[in-house]
């Protein structure tokens, strides 16, 4: 059961002067939901949850429908709200997601985009280059390359989707998959950048076929650890 102490006062949003109390504390649950700070199977009680954030139980109770509709949160008759539990097919799902969401955006960003655009990508991926050491940066900044190719591509039902997706990926990542991630980073960002010269040469085939072969590669390395983590879960339990 989540308790007061697990929201931190950073975390409890101030009263915002462009936001509502449910997007307040819908992005409150949702970053402590997707950084692992309330964990997969947890409880979250409406009135522990509105008074820990100071606000009525109304808005809670919106941002945990939304969270539903997102597939953070499972709502169930007299049971109330859980997070959502990992399963091993989440993975599967989640990158099939990715591959099918960059193909959409980047088969058409590589046919749209100018030569200020690909000035911009480049300026985007050189940035990424320092960060490497970095991981939570280094991640931020990768949501961020895909949502510009996804501006360029003009679809914005696509980078919605495809943000939700990386949230989901995100909070894989810090329960399970972080040591892994960092040594996955360097061989990402030289895809990024065969991505990149494939898109800048409007070169559909290429870049189709780097897409599939970079999300194959995560998805294996990625369920390969979370296979480690629960049998070591398994064993600790």
């Amino acid at each position: 059961m989540l308790t007061g102490s697990r929201l931190s006062v950073a975390q409890r949003p101030a009263a915002p002067l462009f936001r509502s109390k449910k997007e307040a504390v819908l992005d409150s649950l949702r970053a402590s939901i997707v950084n692992g700070v309330i964990r997969p199977g947890e409880r979250l009680v409406i009135d522990e949850l509105a008074r820990n954030l100071g606000v009525s139980p109304i808005p809670v109770r919106e941002a945990l429908q939304q969270l539903q509709a997102d597939g953070f949160v499972v709502i169930q008759p007299h049971v109330g709200a859980t997070v959502t539990r990992i399963e091993p097919q989440l993975i599967t799902e989640i990158f099939d997601l990715l591959e099918s969401l960059e193909l959409i955006s980047g088969r058409e960003a590589c046919t749209r985009m100018s030569p200020e655009q690909f000035t911009a990508m480049e300026s985007l991926l050189k940035q990424m280059d320092g960060l490497e050491g970095d991981l939570d940066a280094w991640s931020d900044a990768n949501v961020q390359l895909h949502r510009f190719i996804c501006d360029c591509a003009g679809m914005p039902l696509v980078q919605s989707m495809l943000v939700k997706v990386l949230e989901h990926w995100r909070r894989l990542r810090a329960l399970y998959m972080n040591d892994v991630f960092a040594h996955r980073v360097a061989g990402a960002q030289r895809e990024h950048w065969v991505m990149f010269r494939a898109m800048k040469a409007r070169d559909v085939a290429r870049l189709e076929k780097v897409v599939h072969d970079h999300n194959r590669a995560a998805r294996t390395a990625y369920t390969a650890q979370f296979k480690r983590a629960l049998e070591q879960e398994g064993q600790t339990s």
